[in-house]
């Protein structure tokens, strides 16, 4: 569960932080994330899923495909979660407590 002071650091990188839960898995949904320079787009709704989902520790979803530099493996189309399609790439992070580490590490994929 993300407490009130993960939610906050979480708003440093987006407009909106909000927790939910759908069926049993802890969902951040992060409204404006801010991606690293050479995104395209560079603003997105994205959700932070914050436990173990399709064989990977966390997963990181987006509103739509985002273009960068670095080409990431979209794996994961039109994923309905919380009533709304997602998209995800295939990247392995580390679990960590602090959900704003787990959104650093899922960033990476883009630098």
């Amino acid at each position: 569960m993300a407490t009130e002071t993960d939610l906050h650091e979480l708003m440093q990188l987006c407009q909106e932080a909000k927790e939910f839960t759908e069926f049993g898995k802890k969902y951040v949904l992060l409204v404006g994330l801010k991606l690293p320079e050479g995104c395209t787009p560079n603003v997105v709704d994205a959700l932070l899923c914050l436990d173990e989902r399709d064989g990977y520790s966390t997963r990181l979803y987006f509103a739509q495909k985002v273009s960068s530099k670095n080409g990431v493996n979209w794996n994961a189309v039109n994923v309905t979660i919380l009533q709304r399609n997602w998209f995800a790439y295939s990247w392995r992070v580390e679990a960590s407590p602090r959900p704003i580490e787990i959104l650093a590490q899922h960033l990476k994929a883009f630098r």
